[in-house]
């Protein structure tokens, strides 16, 4: 179904409220992942807020969909989308990574409700996804697995050979993202390690490949609409072009801010920086919705 204009300004405005409740949690915490963290934000957004089947009052309903954070370091905005559902106390957050913290910088789930997967040590999250979704078709079960890599990650070969075990097992109730913001924690993806041609990667190991700006909510939710309908026997994998740090200017696209800290008048200069990209998206929103 087309995405609406209510529904485009709705989940506009609830990933401007998720990005300023990660900024926050990044000031408490003294640092965090942020740069990754902004960047996969919309993502999260639009499955936990327009698509996923799940239950809040039932973390662990068996016919929940799965979602799988491959890029765990982004645990740091994904407490927050957690907390604002109401899986856990908002308050938690002012913790996060402290010490005695049930929320450390990589998400643990056997101490944070809703996640269903402990991740973050990179190149294990498609591995999962495939066991998840295999276990739907053994046991019977209707769910999805949704799964987010990040660029960097797709260096590790373990997700190659889970993409290989995806296609062989034609695990289309698996739909995979990458964030593909082009930056890593030691600099550009294309210096450290080059992927491209990256779409064709995926396209050669058995995949659908949809490649899409990754921070634009309609492109989004086109895509996943694109894969949720697939009656082929392929997977999808939906390539996400992001900006790191999206939605604060001065650290866009800059892998320096791949893990950084706010002080007080970074902090300020970064939530106005917020709202005045909100502003535009609400306006593109608003110009180019239905």
């Amino acid at each position: 179904m087309p995405l609406s204009k209510q529904e485009w300004l709705a989940l506009e405005k609830k990933a401007h409220e998720l990005r300023r409740l990660t900024l926050d949690t990044t000031y408490w915490a003294g640092s965090g992942h942020i740069g990754g963290g902004l960047s996969v934000l919309d993502i999260m957004t639009v499955l936990y807020h327009k698509y996923m089947h799940i239950r809040v009052d039932e973390p662990q309903w068996e016919d929940r969909d799965r979602f799988i954070l491959s890029k765990g370091h982004a645990g740091i905005a994904y407490a927050p989308v957690l907390c604002d559902l109401g899986f856990n106390d908002k308050e938690m957050l002012k913790t996060f990574n402290l010490s005695g913290s049930k929320m450390g910088m990589h998400l643990d789930s056997n101490k944070v409700v809703g996640v269903d997967a402990s991740t973050g040590s990179l190149g294990h999250g498609m591995s999962i996804a495939v066991g998840t979704a295999l276990a739907a078709r053994v046991l019977g079960k209707g769910y999805k697995t949704f799964v987010v890599l990040g660029d960097g990650e797709c260096d590790e070969g373990s997700n190659w050979e889970a993409a290989m075990s995806a296609a062989h097992y034609k695990l289309t109730n698996m739909i995979s993202f990458v964030d593909r913001n082009r930056c890593m924690i030691d600099g550009r993806t294309e210096d450290v390690m080059s992927l491209e041609p990256f779409c064709a990667k995926w396209e050669a190991f058995g995949f659908i490949v949809k490649e899409i700006d990754g921070n634009n909510i309609r492109e989004l939710c086109e895509a996943i609409d694109f894969a949720l309908a697939n009656e082929t026997d392929k997977p999808v994998m939906i390539v996400c072009n992001t900006l790191k740090g999206c939605g604060i200017d001065f650290i866009e696209d800059n892998y320096l801010w791949h893990y950084g800290a706010f002080d007080d008048e970074k902090y300020e200069k970064a939530i106005a920086a917020l709202e005045a990209s909100y502003a535009k998206r609400v306006e593109r929103a608003e110009k180019e919705g239905a």
